[in-house]
C-alpha cells in the first residue's frame, strides 16, 4: 500500500471529470440548448479519456487525503465500468432527447456530475467520503428524473425519488453516526481494527448502525423492502434517463456495498450476512412475482431490476472472494444487457409518440426482424438461459452461495429465475407470434442501434471472453480483500 503520495495524483480521474463538468456547464450557459449534442459528445469523450487514465494507474493501493480516498484495482475496474455505462447512456440519449424535446444542455452535464459522485463512492475509504460521494451521485439523479417538465408523470417521478432518496440518506447518515459512536472512528480500516478488538462479539449499537447503513444503501440498488420508488420512476421519468438509472448507479452502489461490508465490516460478516440474505430473498421473490401482471414494459423492467439486484446480492451474502467476483461479473452483464434492452425501448415510437406497452411489440418480428431478434436474445440473457451471458452470471453467483452453504438462497434463486423466465418469454411470444396491429415507426437512431447490436453480440460471445474478464475480476477482488 502506498501512503503519503501527492494527494492530488490518485484523484486525477475525478479532477478531470469535475473540470470537464464545469467547463461544459459554462459552455452550455453561453450556447444554450442548441449545444446539447456538442456537450453530449464532449461528455462521452471525457468518460473515454478518464477511463484511459484509470487503466494506466499503478497496480497497488494508493491512499490519499488522510485515508479518506483509496485507489486500487477493484475501484479502478468498477470506475471503468461506470464510465463505460455512462458513455453508453449519453450516446443513447442524444436522438431520443431531441425527438422528445428534452434536449437541454444540462442533461449530459448532470449525468457527468452523477458519474463523478459514483467514482468518489467507489474509492471511499471513510464514512465521510462515502456520504459525500453518495450525495453527489444522487442529487443530479433527482433532477434528471423530473427533466421533462411538461410531463406530470415525470414531475411525480422526480418528487417521489427525491423524497424517498432523502429518507434513505437519513437512514444511512444515522447508521454512520452510530458506527462512529461505537467504533470511535469513521475510517474503514479503523472500523475493521475496532471490530477486531471486540473479539468477535461486536456491540449492539455497532450492529444497529450497520443495519441502518445497509438499509440506506439498499435503497440505492432498489432492493426490497426499499424498492417502492422503482416502478413509478421507471414509468414516469424519460426513457433515456431511466436507461441511465437502470445501468449505472446500481453498479456503483453494489461496488460500494462490497467495499463497506468486506473491507470495513468483514470481521462481523455473520451479522450483516443475515440482513443481505433477507434483502436478496425478498428482492428475488418480489421481482419474480410482481412483474407477472405488468403490461407496461418499463414497469416490467423495474421489477425485473429488483429481481436482478436480489440475484447479485446472493454473491455478497456469500461473503467470500468467489461471491464478490460473481457479484461484479453479474453487474457487468446486467449493465450491458439492460443497455441493449433500453436501446430497443428508446426506438419504440408510433407516429412520433413513445410506445410503452408490451403489446406495442406485437408482430415486431414480421416487419423489423433485426430488432426483434436482438430483443429476443437480450430477453434470453436476462432470463439466464444458456448459452448467453446471463446464464454465466447466475451460474457463478449460485456456485459461490453453495460453496458457503447457502443452499436455501441458491434454490430460491433458481426457482425465482424459473418464474421470471415467464415474463421474459412473454415479450418474445408477443414479438413473434402475435399479429401486428399498429406497426412501430422505423427510427433511424444510430447510437441506439449501435448499443442494441453491441449488447446482443456481447451476450452471444460472452462464453468466449469470460476467462480474460474472470482473471481481471479475480485480481481486483484479491486486492480489495487484501487492501
Amino acid at each position: 500500500m502506498i501512503v503519503g503520495t501527492f494527494d492530488l495524483l490518485p484523484l486525477a480521474p475525478e479532477i478531470l471529470v469535475a473540470v470537464m463538468g464545469m467547463l461544459l456547464l459554462v459552455l452550455g450557459v453561453f450556447l444554450g440548448d442548441k449545444s446539447f449534442r456538442l456537450i453530449s459528445w464532449y461528455t462521452v469523450l471525457s468518460f473515454a479519456v478518464t477511463a484511459a487514465l484509470l487503466l494506466r494507474f499503478p497496480d497497488g493501493a494508493i491512499v490519499a487525503f488522510g485515508g479518506l480516498f483509496i485507489s486500487e484495482p477493484f475501484a479502478v475496474f468498477m470506475k471503468v465500468v461506470v464510465l463505460f455505462g455512462g458513455a453508453l447512456s449519453v450516446l443513447m440519449a442524444m436522438q431520443y432527447a431531441e425527438r422528445q424535446k428534452i434536449a437541454r444542455f444540462e442533461y449530459p452535464v448532470l449525468v457527468l456530475f452523477s458519474v463523478l459522485g459514483m467514482m468518489m463512492m467507489l474509492s471511499a475509504n471513510d464514512l465521510i467520503s462515502l456520504y459525500m460521494g453518495l450525495e453527489l451521485q444522487s442529487l443530479p439523479l433527482y433532477v434528471l428524473a423530473a427533466l421533462n417538465r411538461d410531463s406530470l408523470k415525470s414531475s411525480e417521478a422526480g418528487v417521489k425519488y427525491f423524497v424517498l432518496g432523502a429518507l434513505s440518506s437519513g437512514l444511512l447518515l444515522y447508521g454512520c453516526s452510530m458506527v462512529y459512536g461505537f467504533a470511535g472512528t469513521t475510517s474503514f480500516p479503523g472500523i475493521a481494527d475496532a471490530i477486531a478488538l471486540m473479539a468477535g462479539t461486536p456491540s449492539t449499537g455497532l450492529v444497529i448502525g450497520l443495519v441502518f447503513m445497509l438499509s440506506g444503501l439498499a435503497f440505492k440498488v432498489s432492493a426490497v423492502p426499499f424498492h417502492m420508488w422503482t416502478p413509478d420512476v421507471y414509468e414516469g421519468a424519460p426513457a433515456s434517463v431511466v436507461s441511465f438509472f437502470a445501468m449505472v448507479p446500481k453498479i456503483a452502489a453494489m461496488g460500494l456495498l462490497a467495499r463497506v461490508t468486506m473491507s470495513a465490516f468483514g470481521g462481523v460478516a455473520d451479522q450483516w450476512q443475515q440482513v443481505i440474505w433477507v434483502i436478496a430473498a425478498g428482492s428475488m421473490i418480489v421481482g419474480a412475482f410482481a412483474a407477472l401482471r405488468q403490461t407496461n414494459i418499463r414497469r416490467l423492467l423495474a421489477y425485473s431490476s429488483i429481481g436482478h439486484m436480489g440475484y447479485a446480492l446472493i454473491g455478497l451474502a456469500a461473503a467470500s472472494a468467489e461471491g464478490v467476483r460473481g457479484l461484479m461479473l453479474y453487474m457487468v452483464i446486467y449493465m450491458i444487457t439492460t443497455g441493449g434492452v433500453f436501446a430497443v425501448i428508446l426506438m419504440m415510437t408510433r407516429r412520433g409518440q413513445q410506445a410503452e406497452e408490451i403489446n406495442d411489440l406485437a408482430g415486431l418480428a414480421k416487419y423489423n426482424p433485426l430488432m426483434a431478434a436482438c430483443m429476443a436474445l437480450l430477453m434470453f440473457s436476462m432470463a439466464g438461459i444458456p448459452p448467453v451471458a446471463g446464464f454465466f452470471g447466475k451460474l457463478f453467483i449460485f456456485q459461490a452461495a453453495i460453496a458457503q452453504g447457502f443452499y436455501c438462497l441458491a434454490i430460491l434463486g433458481v426457482l425465482s429465475s424459473v418464474v421470471a423466465a415467464y415474463y421474459y418469454l412473454r415479450v418474445i411470444r408477443v414479438m413473434y407470434f402475435d399479429e401486428p396491429v399498429n406497426e412501430l415507426d422505423r427510427v433511424d437512431d444510430a447510437p441506439a442501434l449501435f448499443v442494441m447490436r453491441g449488447a446482443t453480440v456481447f451476450a452471444l460471445v460472452f462464453a468466449v471472453i469470460i476467462w480474460p474478464l474472470f482473471e481481471t475480476l479475480t485480481h481486483a477482488v484479491e486486492r480489495l480483500l487484501g487492501a
